[in-house]
């Protein structure tokens, strides 16, 4: 079943000079989203954030990652006050050992596990809002709270190179990582290091840390837990950086009609009729990464189908069922939407040297310790490179520019 049309009204563009008082320049997508439609969804995300600064789940429990997410968008579209409350939030509940609960709910915590790509998500963020305000007092505030949760990360790594993804409530890590964890701290990582440079506090440990993961991520699926029913693991290693060049053009294309539904976006899991706005939003800015601007922009485009009327998006959509699934408005799809945006968007932007400069170091392929690993000695060719570059299509040739569009899939309304 198609998704339903969702006109997006006139392409006017908001004056983007102040935005609560304060000056900046929100993106806007030509022809798919104006800058007025992203800081209405700015302010939906802001609709939902508590009295705490915490942003949560429809369900209202927060998590760390989805929380930093939604602060970034919100500096994204200028609502800076709500922003810096979010990074407040973060600081009066992070733990000694430098991680968050993994779940938590009006001020209490309701699951005390603790995850690794939680915590060093807040790199993420805090180097993401040094970009796009350009206040080192910030950056320097919030400082101490990125180290304690990168050693909280880098803490649960493995000779080999992967990070264990979570510690159980007494503190007992578990006994396997996952590979979109990893390839998120990959990420987070490097936006770390990047962050240490700035402020003049270099970190060699991590430097270390991020060529160990990286190797891992591009190298040795079997380190990793099998997710590959999800997109994310799919995908993920391209956008977090750890694989780029052939690499990553054969591992999207390899599971590219696996995922994505013509017309309509990405599926959440592979075995069910299922897209959702952010993942849909993740592989367009993994695209866009790699040099793949054509098919991310078509993405983008086909995922407005679940904006709501106040700006807020709708998680996903069962496509057999023609159903919003499940029945709520996330906020974390909705922060999806504004990064991507701000990716995509015409002008420079924070967000895009965000993902575009998490590129692979070259020496990740090369095992520091081939006998932890598991490599053979000289150098290792990362995952899915197998062709060279000149012998691969481009990963979802979703339809040359200019052609028609393609016409919504025929699926069974059982």
């Amino acid at each position: 079943m198609r998704p339903p049309d969702r006109p997006l009204g006139p392409a006017r563009v908001a004056d983007p000079a102040r935005v609560a008082g304060e000056p900046c320049r929100v993106p806007d997508v030509p022809g798919i989203l104006t800058a007025d439609q992203l800081i209405a969804t700015g302010r939906a995300i802001a609709a939902t954030q508590q009295p705490d600064g915490s942003i949560g789940w429809p369900d209202g429990h927060v998590d760390a990652w989805n929380h930093v997410e939604c602060a970034m968008a919100l500096s994204v579209c200028g609502l800076r006050a709500e922003a810096r409350r979010a990074y407040d939030w973060l600081v009066a509940t992070q733990q000694p050992d430098g991680s968050w609960p993994v779940q938590s709910a009006a001020g209490q915590v309701e699951e005390r596990t603790t995850e690794s790509n939680h915590a060093a998500y807040s790199a993420v963020g805090v180097w993401h809002e040094l970009l796009v305000t350009g206040d080192e007092d910030f950056a320097a505030r919030m400082w101490p709270v990125v180290q304690a949760a990168i050693g909280f990360a880098i803490g649960l790594q493995t000779a080999r190179g992967e990070i264990i993804w979570r510690r159980q409530a007494d503190g007992t890590p578990d006994g396997y990582a996952l590979l979109t964890g990893s390839a998120s701290m990959y990420h987070s990582l490097r936006c770390a290091i990047a962050l240490a440079d700035r402020l003049g506090d270099p970190q060699p440990d991590w430097e270390l840390a991020v060529t160990l993961l990286g190797h891992a991520v591009a190298c040795h699926r079997e380190a990793f837990a099998d997710k590959s029913r999800f997109a994310m693991d799919w995908y993920y290693p391209v956008l977090g950086g750890a694989v780029r060049g052939a690499g990553a053009e054969q591992l999207l294309q390899a599971d590219w009609d696996t995922f994505v539904v013509p017309g309509i976006g990405v599926r959440c899991v592979r075995d069910e009729p299922w897209v959702t706005g952010a993942e849909t939003c993740e592989l367009a800015m993994a695209l866009d990464a790699i040099g793949h601007r054509d098919q991310a922009l078509e993405l983008f485009r086909q995922v407005q189908f679940l904006r709501a009327d106040d700006g807020g998006y709708w998680t996903g959509w069962q496509f057999r069922t023609g159903k919003h699934y499940p029945h709520e408005q996330s906020s974390y799809t909705a922060a999806a939407i504004v990064l991507a945006a701000d990716v995509l968007g015409g002008a420079p932007n924070p967000a895009g040297g965000l993902f575009r400069g998490a590129a692979a170091d070259p020496e990740i392929w090369q095992p520091s310790d081939p006998a932890a690993c598991g490599c053979s000695t000289g150098r290792r060719r990362p995952t899915g490179a197998l062709r060279p570059p000149g012998a691969l299509r481009p990963p979802g040739a979703l339809r040359p520019p200019g052609a028609p569009p393609q016409p919504a899939p025929r699926l069974s309304n059982r």
